[in-house]
């Protein structure tokens, strides 16, 4: 049974960092693009980072325009874990951070309909 469970969230002020933890069983990770989505109150869930896979060990980066030069995301194959390490949040983060993950190639990794796992979500509050 495939499980990807998150962690890290938080309530923070602006211009905080926070990392979240997404941990993944069930599957290995290595093989699948990894990916972070948001969903803020009353919005659509939303692409936040990526990390894709290319094809063997090869990984590409890819963020919104909204958390580029601001998110990072990291992943580390021999834990099943990814990382998204979030330096100068602002009240605009504030959303549920959700985990996912898609072994389909060729698929739109900004697309959530293309991913086959999902966490439960992690809180990230940022307020004053």
């Amino acid at each position: 049974q495939v499980q990807l469970v998150e962690s890290g969230g938080g309530s923070v002020r602006p211009g905080d960092s926070l990392t979240l933890t997404c941990a993944a069983s069930g599957l290995t990770s290595r093989k699948y693009t990894m990916t972070w989505f948001r969903q803020a109150p009353g919005k659509e869930r939303e692409f936040a980072a990526a990390s894709r896979r290319i094809g063997g060990s090869v990984y590409s980066s890819d963020y919104a325009d909204s958390v580029k030069g601001r998110f990072t995301i990291s992943r580390y194959n021999a834990k099943n874990t990814v990382y998204l390490e979030m330096t100068g949040l602002k009240f605009e983060d504030t959303a549920v951070y959700y985990c996912a993950a898609s072994g389909r190639s060729g698929s739109d990794h900004q697309d959530a309909n293309a991913y086959d796992y999902w966490g439960q979500g992690t809180q990230v509050t940022v307020s004053s």
